[in-house]
């Protein structure tokens, strides 16, 4: 199937036969070795908070345009061809406690910096606009090599990424481990991610 970005990138889900190879080849190295995506294990607790009822937060949908459908069996269609209708914003958002959330997920196999170019300006507005309305919003960064976490509230975000228009390409680990609140990776729920959103909501009342 191919994809249209909106800013003219093209994906063929049609690889040649070496580079499936090479896909399977890494994807068992990231799943023995390393375990479960970043996206996985916020997932995977987002269940488990539906489930005991501590949060509604869900992954957005992408909306997609369908180009092309292919129907090889009546009872089968295959898509070729789509675009996105439209940039995605953030990757989540739903409901705790009454309040509303909104966040990115981001990896980086980095060990010392995050690179600024994993976000774009379509979703830092998308926050500052949540976090305008009184939404909780933040960034979860996993440095994967490290297997470490961290929550970034947006506040912190922002400054970073308007500091790149100085020169700033990346922001340094130790920035990330002095402004974010560091999580660890457990059981259930796999990344427990509402300990530190309860932790933002509780410094936002400390600020009024």
């Amino acid at each position: 199937m191919k994809i249209n970005y909106p800013d003219g990138r093209i994906f063929n889900s049609q690889p040649s036969k070496s580079s499936l190879h090479t896909t399977n080849a890494k994807k068992k190295l990231i799943f023995g070795d390393r375990g479960m995506t970043l996206e996985e294990e916020i997932n995977e607790s987002n269940k488990y908070y539906r489930a005991h009822d501590i949060a509604v937060i869900y992954k957005k949908p992408t909306p997609i345009q369908i180009v092309k459908v292919d129907y090889p069996k009546r009872s089968k269609a295959v898509i070729r061809e789509a675009y996105f209708r439209q940039a995605s914003t953030t990757d989540y958002n739903g409901v705790y406690n009454g309040y509303y959330v909104d966040f990115e997920a981001k990896e980086t196999k980095n060990k010392n910096t995050f690179p600024l170019k994993n976000f774009h300006q379509h979703q830092i507005d998308h926050l500052k606009m949540c976090q305008k309305q009184g939404g909780i919003c933040f960034v979860i960064i996993k440095y994967v090599e490290l297997k470490r976490y961290f929550v970034m509230p947006a506040d912190e975000i922002f400054i970073h990424w308007d500091a790149q228009f100085d020169g700033a390409k990346s922001i340094q680990l130790k920035d990330i481990e002095k402004g974010s609140i560091e999580i660890k990776a457990d059981y259930n729920p796999t990344l427990p991610y509402i300990n530190a959103v309860q932790q933002l909501i509780e410094s936002g009342k400390e600020k009024k």
